[in-house]
């Protein structure tokens, strides 16, 4: 974002073999151990409705998810739209709104700002964060990395699919004109659909059943007597852990 308030307008990557002072959701610590992925995308959106912008999040899912895929898993070859595999067998799955799971366990983070620059011009910076040689010990929830789930994967060759990978995902996206092709996209490759979830919004606990997303991204709750909640942002639960929140 730094570059971009210089003038720098990108699309353009900055990767980092180690990161040691990166910020997660609400401005919390992250540390990135070496071998693992820690990468941000510059993306120029003066020209996207500022209603679409978050959506760049979702593209960003099924664009990771897409290149996980393509280095650890064998698959029918690829469509034209990112994300169009057969994920039958394939362990990974996007918990909203912004973490990749391996077999229930956290793999990575995605991060997503935007910001307005003197004379109107916006930029959206994306953020990943994937565990590709280790992960994080002494977490409050479960964690993994590529090595661990016995795929021998290196940073260098996921990156390599992630940045192929976004450009069919942000082209299918279309300037958020296409967000419903994402969003299906998305919800394919999704953990927890029909399962139960609790999302904690500052003091208040969400709880229900996760029935979808809707078309601006929000994550619909339906609780007990058949009412839904749509949820903008907060702390998600999903399965046995969301009847214990």
């Amino acid at each position: 974002m730094e570059l971009a308030r210089q003038g720098e307008r990108g699309p353009l990557w900055v990767v980092a073999h180690r990161q040691d002072a990166g910020r997660g959701r609400r401005g919390s610590a992250w540390t990135s151990l070496p071998g693992n992925l820690t990468a941000s995308l510059l993306w120029p959106v003066s020209d996207v409705d500022p209603a679409q912008v978050p959506s760049l999040g979702f593209v960003a899912g099924v664009a990771l998810i897409a290149a996980l895929k393509g280095v650890t898993v064998r698959t029918r070859p690829r469509d034209e739209a990112a994300g169009e595999r057969d994920c039958s067998t394939s362990p990974f799955r996007l918990k909203w709104p912004n973490d990749v799971l391996a077999s229930g366990a956290k793999l990575a983070g995605l991060l997503l700002e935007a910001e307005t620059h003197p004379g109107g011009r916006r930029s959206a910076v994306i953020g990943f964060g994937v565990n590709v040689a280790a992960s994080p010990q002494d977490l409050p929830y479960p964690a993994t990395s590529l090595s661990q789930i016995t795929h021998e994967t290196r940073a260098d060759d996921l990156f390599d699919h992630l940045s192929d990978e976004m450009v069919v995902a942000a082209r299918r996206w279309s300037r958020g004109r296409g967000f419903s092709s994402i969003r299906e996209l998305w919800l394919d490759n999704a953990a927890g659909i029909g399962a139960p979830v609790s999302v904690r919004i500052g003091g208040e606990i969400v709880q229900g059943i996760f029935e979808t997303i809707d078309e601006a991204g929000r994550l619909v709750v339906r609780s007990d007597d058949g009412t839904r909640r749509t949820v903008t942002a907060g702390e998600v639960h999903l399965g046995s852990a969301a009847t214990a929140a």
